[in-house]
């Protein structure tokens, strides 16, 4: 399958492929380079991995109040 680019840079991504990876309208996509030097288009949103923040995210527990936070801050703790 090939595609043209046009003088905005805009390819079309055939039908085929679209299907096979379930881009639709408003998708996004991801381009990275394999190690072979070939350039790889997927899916964007199941590409990404979730970043080690976003991991721990809600991992800290409970925590403390205002009114603790304000004690512990006045030396009242």
């Amino acid at each position: 399958m090939t595609s043209t680019v046009t003088s905005k840079g805009q390819v079309t991504i055939p039908k085929a492929v679209r299907d096979l990876l379930g881009i639709a309208p408003g998708s996004k996509v991801a381009f990275r380079r394999a190690a072979d030097g070939s350039v790889v288009l997927t899916k964007a949103d199941t590409d990404r991995l979730p970043s080690r923040f976003q991991r721990l995210r809600g991992h800290a527990g409970k925590g403390l109040g205002t009114d603790e936070i304000m004690a512990l801050t006045r030396g009242e703790a």
